[in-house]
Order: C-alpha cells, then structure tokens, then sequence
C-alpha cells in the first residue's frame, strides 16, 4: 500500500468512528458535510435512501441510534487516496421494543468514500446486513 493509501485508510477509519458518533448524537452538520450529495443509503431492511431522505429520517425519529458501537472496521484505499472501500461490524442500540426488550441490531456492512477535492471524504455508498444474534 503506498503512503497516500495508507494515510487515506486512517483517515477514513476515524471518520467512520466519528460519522457512528454523529448519528448518536444528531449532528446534522457533520452529518451533512460526510454524506455526499448523490448518497445512496441502503438499509437492512432493504429500505433505500437519499442524503436528504436519510437525514430526514434522523430529524423525524425514524431512524434512532441510541449509541453505536463498532466492532470492527477495515478500509482499503485507492486511487492515490481519493477512494476507499470500508466494511464492518457494528452493533446499534435503539431505544426499546414496545413490550421493553432490548433493540440491538447486529449490522455487517460496506461503505464507499470518495475524497472531494472541496468537500473532503464523503460517503457515496452504504449497503448494511443483519446479522443473526449471537446465541
């Protein structure tokens, strides 16, 4: 990996770390500034959504992140690093079901950034999967 790539990897990984962090706590300006115009967010449930549709969602309630951890994060860099592939685990928190149990989702998923020249790493792709909890 050259220099560039291995410094973009890093930068993009705290990214990451920052953006899961951003969702818990609603900053929407951060937010606005990571999720590319054209974003295409698809979650595990196979819902899709655009940059504003998806920041809609958070501002409505219909998307609650209580805390996010993250388990896992690797990035790979590319095109002198102006582009990077991540895939991950998370773990999402979200306020309880209506009978009071927990609401834990377990989440694989695969990102892709590209480095705007003006605007900085920005995320274009997100594709998420439920995992089956661990037993």
């Amino acid at each position: 990996m050259t220099k560039k790539n291995a410094a973009a990897a890093q930068e993009v990984e705290n990214l990451e770390r920052q953006r899961f962090a951003a969702q818990v706590s609603k900053d929407y300006a951060f937010l606005e500034k990571v999720f590319a115009d054209d974003l295409v967010y698809t979650h595990a449930n196979g819902k899709q959504n655009g940059k504003l549709d998806y920041l809609q969602s958070i501002r409505d309630g219909k998307s609650v992140y209580d805390k996010i951890d993250v388990e896992n994060i690797s990035v790979r860099a590319y095109n002198d690093g102006t582009a990077a592939a991540v895939h991950g685990q998370i773990v999402i928190y979200q306020p309880n079901k209506p009978d009071g149990t927990p609401n834990v989702a377990h989440i694989k998923y695969v990102t892709m950034q590209i480095k705007d020249p003006k605007k900085g790493w920005q995320v274009v792709l997100w594709q998420s999967q439920k995992q089956p909890e661990a037993k």
